[in-house]
């Protein structure tokens, strides 16, 4: 019975020593995470001399494939930044949507935008924009603010080439194309359920968070474009959806064929040119050239722009690893094959486990990315005993990730002070909509499970 029981409470007190070391000692979240590995993987009862051995697999094997797709996508949805081209996407859909279809507008946008730019970026970037149109339309900042981070919030849980997909997906050995698809197929209902559907409700549910005037000083000035520096529409929009295209190219020609693996050469060139580093290359090298020279901007402005995309993701790099760190340790501390003997005859979806792991560790830790990565290390073993589509398995952990963002989230915080909102207000709003991004999401994902 102990050694049943031991491993579970093993990875209970890691979680609680994680959260006193972030929230009560303020220690960086990185430093955090290796401490609590180590400290984990020693009341686990592992050799001490194979502890630091598995602290370097788990963040070597984590970031040895994401480095590269992290790094390439956050240079892309820098140069779509400054090149104008995200901002012509908005100002284009929304002069075409109208005032009166605004909010419509604002959620196409946000999501085509938020498929290039991680969702910090994403937001600094549309927030002055809603508040210029809301001020325009004469709506509340927070009716077409709301729908905007809903877009941004779905595409960054569900979509590669965003972090927490992707490694998720890479942990689980996951077709990333499949992720893409029907993260796709179930991200489009949920953010209209948890966009224009619950702006109603919220509207009835926090009337006074609606007539708040919010306060955007805090990102610094924004780079305004005139019409003849921002490249065309059909350019920006092929610029942000290159990496999607041809991942979901390759995808297809797989589902078609049947082929996993290249029988010639042909497919062979397609899976290529489809894997997530490769199509995420091409993009980059594209938007040198739409978001750059093709604008008539000299070189090393282009190059100032990948510089300074590759700076701000360092310490996050650093902390995906350090997830990765304490994924490995559950893993090697044997609590994933115990999770595996506990649910042995079980009747519960792998899918449903899976998001309420992801759940959990979300509303402890705060962030969506480490609780996906954790989540891993726990599922895994469960996997190999189902023939669960295991794309459906990463969009539920990314599903899970996302739930009941609050005081501990950074995002939470963020959305509170951008709009000016009471921390009772944030909950009813921010919190209750990630919260239904979540369970919308599982919900999606169980149902197409009956299908795929």
């Amino acid at each position: 019975m102990f050694e049943t029981i031991w491993p579970l409470a093993s990875v209970v007190i890691g979680v609680l020593l994680l959260l006193v070391l972030i929230i009560f000692c303020k220690l960086n979240t990185f430093i955090a995470l290796i401490v609590t590995s180590v400290v984990t993987a020693i009341i686990l009862g592992m050799p001490l001399d194979q502890i630091i051995d598995t602290v370097e697999e788990g963040m070597g094997s984590t970031l040895g494939h994401i480095a590269l797709i992290f790094g390439l996508g956050a240079i892309l949805g820098k140069l779509l930044s400054d090149g104008g081209g995200a901002t012509r996407i908005a100002d284009t859909l929304i002069d075409k949507f109208g005032l009166k279809h605004v909010q419509w507008a604002m959620i196409v946008a946000a999501f085509i935008v938020g498929i290039a730019l991680f969702f910090e970026v994403g937001l600094v970037l549309l927030i002055p924009l809603v508040f210029t149109i809301a001020k325009r339309a004469n709506v509340s900042q927070l009716k077409l603010g709301l729908p905007m981070v809903v877009a941004l919030s779905v595409t960054h849980g569900f979509l590669p080439p965003h972090p927490g997909p992707v490694v998720i997906a890479k942990e689980l050995e996951a077709n990333l194309g499949q992720v893409l698809m029907f993260g796709i197929i179930i991200a489009i209902p949920v953010t209209i359920i948890a966009g224009p559907m619950f702006n109603k409700v919220a509207e009835k549910l926090t009337p006074t968070a609606y007539n708040r005037e919010g306060d955007i000083s805090a990102i610094g000035a924004q780079k305004e474009f005139t019409q003849d520096e921002m490249p065309s529409f059909g350019l920006s929009i092929l610029t942000a959806i290159l990496p999607v295209i041809l991942m979901l190219f390759s995808t297809i020609v797989e589902l078609i064929t049947g082929h996993d693996e290249a029988t010639n050469v042909f497919e062979a060139a397609v899976y290529f040119i489809g894997s997530a580093g490769t199509a995420m290359l091409i993009a980059v090298l594209f938007a040198l050239f739409s978001m750059g020279l093709q604008q008539g901007r000299k070189l090393n402005d282009i190059m100032d722009s990948v510089s300074n995309a590759i700076y701000p993701i360092g310490m996050m790099l650093l902390i995906i690893g350090g997830g990765g760190t304490f994924k490995q340790v559950l893993i090697d501390g044997g609590v994933g094959d115990t999770i595996s003997t506990l649910f042995e005859g079980s009747h519960m979806s792998p899918i449903l486990l899976a998001w309420m792991v992801a759940a959990v560790l979300r509303i402890a830790l705060g962030s969506a990315t480490i609780a996906a990565i954790s989540s891993t290390g726990i599922v895994l073993p469960l996997l190999q005993a189902s023939d669960v589509n295991v794309a459906l398995v990463v969009l539920a952990i990314g599903a899970g990730s996302i739930i009941l963002s609050h005081v501990n989230d950074a995002g939470f915080w963020m959305f509170k002070e951008y709009f000016g909102l009471t921390v009772k207000e944030t909950f009813l709003t921010w919190s209750l909509l990630e919260t239904i991004i979540s369970v919308s999401g599982i919900i999606f994902i169980l149902f197409l499970s009956l299908f795929v």
